[in-house]
């Protein structure tokens, strides 16, 4: 428990993360992983190269230190961190290694005289509290997913049952367990995490599952990255190989509601919401399905949400592609999604629930003009596949 001059340390130092953060977090992220290769499989280097993850910690060591009084005002983040890091299998002797490289980072960054043995002190003791608070809640999923029916704790073999191509980009991956046994089922919205080892060494992954459950097996839907390593080490993959797989997690679920459910997805970022979809069409409520990617090609699924659409009255799908050639299966518009056409496609009654998933920017916009047309911000949703991190 921190002590009144312990918080008011913390809170103190709010103006040097807002002005430093990320130099520090960067300088933390080169001191664990040149020093301890062990958490390397943890984190995607990919991120690292291109400072989105630096710059997601240090916006969530910001926050931290922001509502170290309440740590209830930090929302959604905890419970997101808390399930990425399941779906990733962190364990708890993974936290001694990052608390001590922060508590370094911070001294060598900020140097003695900032960084004094009261301050180094005091982030010590709120780093273990919010270590303590997430291996505990950590700990409740992992037992969770070994007790739940078809569950299990670590890892489990699948093997690539059937693979098939979705677009000129995205491939679908249904993968079996390899003891036969039966599988937990999930909430649409969560993912799985993946352990390969390309070329020797170890990666982890997650991947949304794109299909509602049947017990019998889960399927993934990967978009092939132009450099992506663990995107093309399993587009090389083939049917009978095998891979291990994390037990499903995940807090972006669809929620109950009878409320009108928008979902709205670019690129890849649709492969969540097809679960969603297959999930609501079970029930009455009126489905507004929009999908953006940059032209037919690379636009994945159609034909199924097509299909859905032929059978199910209550669900309208809508497609926006970038660029569209006469040969193309016909789209309902050309160019972005623009505010405009968003307001001709919603629920004429703006009190829906939406979910929306895709690149940062087409999240940014999306999240801006779901606003402007006045959708509450309440039953607003997104999720990242990246990093946490603000959409502002």
């Amino acid at each position: 428990m921190l002590c009144a001059e312990q918080r008011n340390l913390i809170k103190a130092t709010v103006p040097l993360l807002e002005n430093g953060g990320e130099a520090l977090t960067t300088h933390f992220y080169n001191l664990m992983l040149g020093e301890y290769p062990e958490v390397r499989p943890l984190f995607n280097q990919a991120h690292q190269a291109s400072g989105e993850q630096p710059r997601a910690l240090a916006n969530g060591v910001l926050m931290y230190a922001r509502h170290i009084d309440r740590l209830d005002a930090l929302g959604p983040l905890v419970g997101q961190v808390i399930n990425k890091h399941v779906a990733l299998q962190v364990l708890p002797e993974h936290y001694p290694i990052v608390g001590s490289c922060l508590l370094r980072a911070i001294r060598e960054v900020l140097g003695e005289e900032i960084a004094t043995d009261a301050v180094i002190d005091a982030w010590a003791a709120a780093y273990q509290q919010l270590a303590d608070i997430l291996i505990d809640a950590e700990e409740r999923l992992y037992q969770a997913s070994a007790a739940a029916s078809g569950g299990w704790r670590g890892t489990r073999r699948f093997r690539v049952a059937r693979k098939v191509a979705e677009s000129e980009e995205i491939t679908s991956f249904h993968l079996q367990p390899e003891d036969g046994g039966p599988l937990m089922t999930f909430l649409p919205g969560q993912y799985i995490g993946l352990r390969l080892q390309p070329d020797g060494e170890e990666v982890r992954r997650n991947y949304s599952l794109s299909a509602a459950g049947n017990g019998s097996e889960y399927r993934i839907s990967v978009k092939r990255e132009p450099g992506g390593r663990v995107s093309n080490a399993l587009h090389a993959m083939s049917e009978g190989d095998s891979l291990e797989l994390f037990a499903p997690a995940g807090e972006f679920v669809l929620q109950p509601s009878d409320k009108p459910l928008v979902l709205i997805s670019g690129g890849v970022g649709i492969t969540p919401t097809l679960a969603m979809l297959e999930q609501a069409l079970k029930t009455s409520r009126p489905v507004h399905f929009i999908h953006c990617a940059r032209n037919a090609g690379v636009h994945a699924f159609r034909h199924a949400v097509d299909a859905w659409a032929e059978r199910h009255a209550q669900l309208k799908r809508f497609y926006c592609y970038e660029e569209h050639l006469a040969t193309d299966a016909a789209p309902d518009a050309v160019g972005r999604l623009t505010e405009q056409r968003l307001a001709e496609w919603l629920p004429a009654d703006r009190d829906l629930d939406a979910y929306f998933l895709g690149p940062k920017p087409f999240m940014a916009a999306v999240k801006r003009q779901l606003k402007a047309l006045g959708v509450p911000e309440r039953q607003t949703r997104y999720e990242f596949f990246g990093p946490a991190s603000a959409l502002e």
